[in-house]
């Protein structure tokens, strides 16, 4: 798909996000760093990208760790300066494990610094664009989008993907309007003038209006029954969970749904599952939607 020049996309798989390289002559901006385990390779993509340019800055969507688990590695490989969204500061100050969804979720993340924040209203200059900060909560409370109007470009995190967006956490964090929170979100994307959506995951994409009404879609879906959104919630994390370690031994799978709080605490508030339940019915639905099969007495990540 055809972009604005100084746009360059590196699509990346499901563990790491995109990485939006927005070149400008002789430096480079960099939104999003992808994850710590795919540090090496997201190096390596951006040598090549910056094509001997220097990278002047790094920019955070949001900080969950398949956005920003690069950071410290971009940091010292290129010595930029790295800006977040406000209200992630304290967070990333404090390393909260639990506000940012690391170990309590079983991920994972280099802490690093921080040199700039921005809020919703301000306006960035990357890669010779004026782009819109505008915020995105629903999948993170403090998530932005950057919306360039001259060239009608979205650049949207986790906010909106060509099929969905990122997981809503079910009453979690105190985040019971999460799902209103999103809607809200959708309808502020529906509002602006854009012809071209660069997620955070998948390919960018035209087809804006359909994109945002299956989105407004399965957030009513959710919202008729917030089950739904609770098993879509374990689903996704323990698919994640895979993605990085490749394959799970299926005996330890009862004991790890208990150890690792958010499955723990998703089950106890909504599903109401034995770990041992639990473990068999993410087993099965993994391998219904072809994400993972069983072997040897092994959980596998498909492709692995």
């Amino acid at each position: 798909m055809k972009l604005p020049a100084s746009i360059q996309v590196l699509e990346r798989g499901w563990l790491s996000s995109n990485n939006v390289v927005l070149h400008d002559g002789s430096s480079a901006t960099v939104i999003d760093s992808g994850y710590g385990a795919h540090a090496e390779q997201t190096l390596a993509l951006l040598a090549h990208a910056l094509r001997g340019a220097r990278l002047e800055r790094l920019v955070n969507t949001h900080c969950h760790s398949d956005h920003m688990g690069g950071n410290a590695a971009v940091r010292r490989a290129h010595a930029c300066l790295t800006a977040i969204p406000a209200g992630e500061a304290a967070l990333i100050d404090d390393w909260d494990e639990q506000a940012l969804v690391l170990a309590f979720a079983d991920q994972r993340a280099e802490r690093f610094g921080y040199d700039e924040v921005f809020r919703a209203g301000d306006v960035l200059r990357m890669g010779g664009l004026d782009w819109n900060v505008l915020a995105a909560p629903g999948h993170d409370t403090h998530a932005v989008m950057f919306h360039a109007p001259e060239a009608r470009v979205l650049v949207s995190g986790d906010a909106l993907w060509e099929n969905g967006f990122g997981v809503v956490f079910p009453q979690l964090f105190g985040r019971e309007r999460a799902l209103a929170e999103t809607r809200a979100t959708l309808e502020t994307v529906a509002a602006l003038e854009v012809e071209l959506v660069v997620p955070g995951h998948g390919r960018p994409f035209r087809e804006v209006d359909a994109a945002v009404e299956r989105a407004l879609d399965r957030v009513a879906y959710y919202e008729a029954d917030p089950g739904r959104l609770a098993r879509h919630c374990v689903k996704v994390l323990l698919a994640f969970a895979l993605l990085e370690k490749r394959a799970m031994a299926l005996e330890v799978l009862p004991a790890y749904v208990e150890r690792v709080p958010v499955y723990r605490e998703i089950n106890r508030r909504h599903l109401g599952m034995t770990p041992a339940a639990l473990a068999e019915w993410l087993v099965s639905e993994l391998e219904r939607a072809g994400a993972a099969r069983r072997a040897g007495g092994m959980l596998h990540a498909a492709g692995s």
